[in-house]
């Protein structure tokens, strides 16, 4: 059961490349997302596939934590559910994709309004919070700018 954790956390192996992880696992989950436009498929589609990568994450981060320790850099599948957490309900397109992108790395980088409080929850639930709260406030913000046609 443990490979699957890992298989999990480390979104197919993408974590075990090393620095960079996280952007990576969330540039490959964009190109998925444009590969196979989440936006020709229903509403609730996304919601239920971005609910169940969450728990999945919360679920493997907690499981790896005894071997890998707090936070490992290997474990990226938070930036995945991140990521898909600021795609979901936007039209599909490169621009809207781009400028998601662009908008969670910033808020999981730099984790402003309060994003750095939720690292301090335990294991998994930890991992998982603070990605969860930088695509929120990455969706927020892109979904204004959809609203004004920016892109």
């Amino acid at each position: 059961m443990i490979k699957f954790h890992k298989l999990v956390a480390t979104a197919g192996g993408i974590g075990y490349i090393g620095k960079g992880g996280g952007t990576v696992a969330a540039i490959v989950c964009c190109l998925i997302w444009l590969i196979i436009p989440a936006g020709q498929h229903s509403d609730y589609r996304q919601v239920f596939f971005t609910i169940m990568v969450c728990l999945a994450g919360i679920w493997s981060s907690n499981s790896v934590h005894s071997i890998w320790g707090k936070d490992s850099s290997k474990v990226v599948i938070d930036e995945v559910a991140g990521m898909m957490i600021t795609l979901a309900l936007i039209p599909v397109s490169i621009p809207n994709v781009v400028a998601g992108l662009i908008l969670f790395r910033f808020f999981d980088i730099v984790k402003p309004l309060f994003i750095r409080r939720l690292e301090q929850w335990p294991k998994g639930w930890g991992v998982m919070a603070d990605d969860v709260l930088a695509g929120f406030y990455a969706h927020v913000v892109l979904t204004i700018l959809v609203k004004l046609n920016v892109f």
